[in-house]
Formats: C-alpha cells, sequence, structure tokens
C-alpha cells in the first residue's frame, strides 16, 4: 500500500522551469521511485468517492505499449466518507491537499501531465479548479464532473478540449430499466445506424446487430457469450418501433389505465376521510338501510316506492299523517332522526377531505389510493435524474426525501411529482407513498445505511415487491442480494467510471451499456502498423466474454456491419467493439506496437 509518498526532490516539480517535466524526466527520471517507469502517461485525479476510486482502478488497467500509467491522486486530508475513494490502491501516489489551487496542482505534478480529472460533487468547485489548473498546465487534457448543464456548458466553451460528463445521467438509465423490469434505455448513432439495447422478444430478429448478454440467471449474468443466440439481451437497430423501457412503461400504463372503476372509487371514497368518519357514515347507511326496509313493510309498498319514501324522508322529512299505521308512523319519526344524524356526517366528511387534500398539498403527504406507480427515494444527483425519465416515459412517480430543500425537490414540485418529506427508514413514510401498491421502489439516496433500512421495511409491506438499491460497497451489495433477495443494486460510481477513464484517455468511447453489474463500452479502435494485429484475420478480434466486434471501417471506405471474418486486417483499419474494460485493454495491446526494445548493453573491452 503506497500511500501519501512525496517526490524525494522539491526541485521535481519546480513550476518555474520552462522544460515541461514529461520531457525532463526522460534525462533526470525523477519519480523513477514512485512507480518503476517514467516513460508512462501521467494523470492527476482530484476526488473523494466512490467514482474517484473505480476510475483510477480503470486507469490502472490500462497498459498501452507507451509505457505504464502513472496515476496521482489528489484528496483532502480527511476522509469524507467510510467508502473507498482511491487513497488505498496500491500503485497510486497521493497527494493531500484541502484546496485545489495552483500550489496544490503544482505538488501532484500537474505540469507535463496528460490529463486532470475533476471529480468532486461541487460544480462551481471544479470549474475553479479547472481555471487553476490551466495556469499550471495550459496543454492539458480536462475531464470534470458536473451536474448542472448550463455550468457544463459554459465549461465546454471556456475548455473546448475538455469532456464534461455526469456520472447521474450516465447511470440513471440502470436504475430507470431496472424499475421497469427492463434493460436500460441506451441508444447512441454510429456509422449512419441508430442501434438500441432491448429483449430479444421486442425486437425483430433481422433488426439484432449482436447478443450482449445471458440473464436468464439473475445470480449469474453472462456477458457477451460464445453462443449470441442464447442472449436474451441484444444490441439491435432502430427502425422506428418503441424498443426498451418504453415499451416497459407503455405497458404498466395500459395496466393502471385497465384497473377495475369499482376499485379506483372505493380508493377515492376511503382517501376522501378519516377512518373514524368513514365507520360512522356505513353505520348509517346501514341503519337507515334497515328502516327503510322495515317501513316498506309497514306501509305496504313495493321496493321503488320504498327507496323514494326512505330518501324523503331522511333526507327531507315528510308530512305527519295520523291516519298512518302506527309501525308506519314510528319508522317515519326514527328515520328522520337518522336524517338528521346523516347530513351533519355528509358535512364532516366534504369538509374534512378538503382539509386534508390541502395538508397534503402543503406537507407532501400523499394518501394512500395509488398503485402501479414508482417510489423514488432521495432527490440527489441520481435520484432527480431517474424521477425526471421515469415522467418522461408517462410512469406515475412519488418521491421521498428527508430534506425539504434537496437538490431535486425544485423539479419535482415543477413536474408536479409528490413529494413526502421524511425518513425513507419509517414504515410509517413508505406506507404514505403507497409503498404496499407500487410497481418498484427505487432507494438511490447516498447513505447505504439508510438505504437497506428502507428496502427491507418495503419487503416486509410487500414480499414481491421489485427493490433497485444503491450501495456504494459492491461486496457488500452482492452479500445482501443473496441473503435478503433484494433484487437489485447498482453502483453508480462503477456505471460511469469507465466512460470518464475513457475520456481521460483520450479515447472516443460511443457509447456505454450497462447490464446487470456490468458496464459494456462500444468504442472504436484504430489499428497501428506494426502492431500484432496488422496482417491477421477479423475472426481474432472477438473474444467470448471480453469483446465482440460490431463493424469493420476500411480507410476511405463505409463501416462493414456485415464483413467476413475470413478478411485481414490492416493498419489504417477502424474496429467498432463492445467490450468489457479488461476486454478493451487486450485489444489496445494489440492494435499497438509493442515498445521498442531496450538497447544491450555494451560489453566490455578486451
Amino acid at each position: 500500500m503506497i500511500v501519501g509518498l512525496r517526490p524525494s526532490r522539491a526541485a521535481d516539480y519546480d513550476p518555474g522551469m520552462a522544460e515541461p517535466l514529461r520531457d525532463r524526466a526522460r534525462r533526470a527520471t525523477p519519480l523513477r521511485h514512485l512507480w518503476g517507469n517514467d516513460e508512462g502517461p501521467h494523470y492527476v485525479v482530484c476526488g473523494s468517492d466512490p467514482l474517484a476510486y473505480w476510475v483510477v482502478r480503470a486507469l490502472l488497467a490500462t497498459d498501452p505499449a507507451a509505457g505504464q500509467v502513472r496515476v496521482t491522486l489528489l484528496v483532502p486530508e480527511r476522509r469524507r466518507s467510510d467508502g473507498p475513494d482511491g487513497r488505498d490502491v496500491p500503485g497510486v501516489r497521493v497527494v493531500r491537499a484541502d484546496r485545489l489551487d495552483e500550489a496544490a496542482f503544482r505538488r501532484a505534478g500537474l505540469a507535463g501531465a496528460d490529463g486532470l480529472a475533476l471529480l468532486h460533487q461541487d460544480d462551481v468547485g471544479n470549474m475553479h479548479a479547472a481555471l487553476c489548473a490551466q495556469e499550471v498546465e495550459s496543454r492539458l487534457r480536462l475531464v470534470v464532473r458536473m451536474y448542472n448543464t448550463s455550468l457544463a456548458n459554459g465549461l465546454r466553451q471556456l475548455f473546448p478540449d475538455s469532456a464534461v460528463l455526469s456520472d447521474a445521467s450516465m447511470a440513471a438509465p440502470a436504475f430507470v430499466a431496472a424499475a421497469l423490469g427492463e434493460v436500460a434505455p441506451t441508444h447512441f448513432r454510429h456509422a449512419g445506424r441508430t442501434l438500441y439495447v432491448a429483449r430479444r422478444t421486442d425486437v425483430r430478429p433481422q433488426d439484432v446487430v449482436c447478443g450482449l448478454a445471458v440473464t436468464s440467471d439473475p445470480e449469474l449474468v453472462r456477458v457477451l457469450p460464445a453462443d449470441e443466440a442464447a442472449a436474451d439481451v441484444v444490441l439491435a437497430e432502430a427502425t422506428g418501433r418503441p424498443a426498451g423501457t418504453e415499451l416497459a412503461a407503455r405497458r404498466l400504463v395500459r395496466a393502471r389505465r385497465r384497473r377495475q372503476p369499482v376499485e379506483v372509487l372505493l380508493r377515492a371514497v376511503r382517501s376522501f376521510a378519516t377512518r373514524k368518519i368513514g365507520i360512522a357514515v356505513l353505520v348509517l347507511l346501514g341503519v337507515i338501510a334497515v328502516l327503510g326496509w322495515l317501513n316498506a313493510r309497514a306501509a305496504g309498498v313495493d321496493w321503488g316506492e320504498a327507496l323514494y319514501l326512505t330518501l324523503v324522508t331522511t333526507l327531507s322529512g315528510q308530512d305527519p299523517d295520523v291516519n298512518k299505521p302506527a309501525a308506519a308512523q314510528v319508522m317515519q319519526v326514527v328515520l328522520n332522526l337518522a336524517g338528521l344524524a346523516l347530513i351533519p356526517l355528509i358535512t364532516a366528511v366534504v369538509v374534512d377531505g378538503i382539509v386534508n387534500a390541502r395538508l397534503a398539498l402543503h406537507a407532501g403527504r400523499i394518501q394512500p389510493d395509488r398503485s402501479g406507480h414508482v417510489v423514488v427515494v432521495g432527490l440527489g444527483n441520481i435520484g432527480s435524474r431517474v424521477m425526471a425519465q421515469l415522467h418522461d416515459f408517462g410512469v406515475e412517480v412519488v418521491a421521498i426525501d428527508k430534506n425539504p430543500e434537496a437538490r431535486g425537490a425544485s423539479l419535482a414540485h415543477r413536474l408536479g411529482v409528490p413529494l413526502i418529506v421524511g425518513d425513507a427508514g419509517l414504515e410509517e413514510t413508505l406506507r404514505s407513498a403507497s409503498v404496499d401498491t407500487c410497481q418498484a421502489l427505487v432507494v438511490v439516496s447516498t447513505d447505504d445505511g439508510a438505504n437497506l433500512r428502507a428496502a427491507l421495511i418495503a419487503r416486509s409491506l410487500g414480499p414481491d415487491l421489485r427493490v433497485v438499491l444503491r450501495l456504494f460497497d459492491g461486496d457488500f451489495a452482492e452479500r445482501i442480494q443473496q441473503a435478503f433477495g433484494i433484487g437489485i443494486s447498482r453502483s453508480v460510481s462503477y456505471l460511469a467510471a469507465p466512460s470518464f477513464a475513457a475520456a481521460l484517455l483520450d479515447r472516443a468511447v460511443i457509447a456505454t451499456i450497462p447490464v446487470d453489474r456490468h458496464a459494456l463500452l462500444v468504442t472504436e479502435v484504430p489499428v497501428v502498423a506494426g502492431s500484432p494485429l496488422d496482417g491477421r484475420p477479423l475472426g481474432a478480434v472477438a473474444r467470448p466474454g471480453e469483446v465482440r466486434l460490431l463493424a469493420y471501417t476500411r480507410t476511405g471506405q463505409k463501416a462493414d456491419w456485415a464483413f467476413d471474418p475470413r478478411m485481414v486486417v490492416r493498419a489504417g483499419d477502424r474496429l467498432t467493439v463492445v467490450a468489457r474494460r479488461a476486454g478493451l485493454t487486450a485489444l489496445l495491446r494489440e492494435t499497438t506496437p509493442g515498445p521498442p526494445a531496450a538497447p544491450a548493453p555494451r560489453q566490455p573491452k578486451g
């Protein structure tokens, strides 16, 4: 474990030197004692959460021919949470600084570095850090984590060569798809085709481009299987038909519309007044019905006339008639007394319903009259995105957050999404959101303990409820899923990290496809002359479980989607592949020439 290592001489990071550190290192090799090889690219990562951890892991897993990747992690003095933040990853040089300014960047060796990743959850702070970094190294590949789209657009204008990414936007489709029981609604356009991820059963066979994963066994999801026909999750070409999550959302809306009218009416009546008033009204109506039947028997009339006489006598009273039989006179008096009690009860029901509605609107409480909706717990970055995407699909959403000023609270009000302010770890809060009748529960707050409590309580209320749980610790998520059957767990950082790392390495990632707990990258890889793959057949590109070739493009020609695997790869060709991170790293080794051999040592004379 390498923590807090610093160079042996302060002059190694002298900001006043005109010669870049990268060029100077070839002669003086001041950092050899840190990484063992100073010829590889150097990247500086600023962050202190799981996203920084996974980006660092992804960078270290890369082994380009130019040399070993060197990573410097710039973190605050103290940990901000108990989760991983990258400072304990072996092989990483750690520099501690509570403020990202020029001095901190110079201590981190930013001068001459190949790239900088700003991954803090502070949009304004990241923008300020980017401006400071430009003072240290003007020619710099910049990757910035941003949530606010306006600030992101402004940063792109200031730094045209930068990559501004949102981990929430990348991971939200996976949570939405899991809540609806479908695959993530990933779609992208490449080489004149629009491709999307869907279930094989939702697309025509002629639209399937390749198989992506076998998900029939939730405990053993296999990505990029050797037998493509066995894959139930596929990459297909869009032909104007609705796909994936959109189909699921439409089915959910249709199912909600098919609910029985009587059930809807009963739920509305039950939620209009309190339980005590409702019981009183039902008891009184029962008494009136019995008295009406006795009155009809005493008067000797049929059921139609009996109903008329009962309603008129109860609601308005009748003129007294001494010539009626004694039994009829008694029933008339009793019905008038019941009517005197019924009218105030009707007034109380109306007033109570209006007051309850106003209180619910003011405090964000929801009466339990919903079903088939999706409950989203936590309106932070990812929760706001999930809520907005579900709303766009036409799915009814109820949000829960213990902070009335949460990041997504204003968005919920603007979209008309009911917001319940309370602790999701309490049963009454979940009941107020009708969790027992909802379609799915998506728990995405930043507290693993609170998320787990909410999931377990919700599962006790509805044993068949689909629960989508966000847990930062991947091993903990797998154990929870096996022990409690919580269904689906997701890690935002794990899903988004490959795109951040690829942007830092200046690779053209076309799309990121989340499948269960795996992340597949769609990218285009050029073949360099003299590489191991130069001169070999296309069939050598694919590796089951790691890499699948989608299209093959010769220099000056269009992409070939129906290629012959016996065709020979030439230098300058481009390969469009879908791959796991390890598979992409292996493919880059095959498409890039190896490092030149070190010269043989001179033999001593004599």
